[in-house]
């Protein structure tokens, strides 16, 4: 297993947007997958809604994806698997994918808007105009800030 990983009890995984293989989502995915193989994920959780979103759009399964970082597989050896496997996507499809994650705001879906106003509460952040990406970074940042 690669021993890379992160301790998510002591620095956040990588930001949403950070892109690997071409992918928002997937660097932090791989950090926290890795981080919950070694038993350090601390508040984080693997095959969560955000995994969802990549995993759901490439037509993948979380226990699949668990199974390839188990092996000890690079970030690019992740992503050319993330390539390889699901639902087949042109970088076409890939690009437009990821400007339209990085755009995503809970706040427009009814069914989330409550959860996220709560959620940018404490951040004083405006849940209108704050993308779900900017949230998570902003979140990290506070959360690894008060433990300092």
């Amino acid at each position: 297993m690669n021993k890379e990983g992160k301790d998510l009890t002591k620095e956040a995984p990588r930001s949403p947007h950070t892109r690997v293989g071409g992918y928002v989502i997937l660097g932090r995915t791989i950090d926290k997958c890795r981080a919950l193989l070694w038993g350090n994920i601390g508040e984080y959780h693997f095959d969560c809604p955000l995994d969802n979103m990549l995993f759901g759009w490439k037509g993948i399964k979380g226990d699949e994806f668990k199974a390839v970082v188990e092996r000890g597989a690079s970030d690019d050896e992740i992503a050319r698997w993330v390539d390889e496997h699901g639902t087949p996507k042109s970088a076409e499809e890939k690009r437009a994918w990821c400007e339209e994650m990085n755009k995503s705001n809970p706040y427009y879906n009814p069914e989330k808007r409550d959860w996220y106003i709560e959620q940018l509460q404490e951040l004083r952040l405006d849940p209108k105009t704050t993308p779900l990406f900017d949230w998570l970074d902003a979140d990290d940042r506070a959360s690894y800030a008060k433990a300092a």
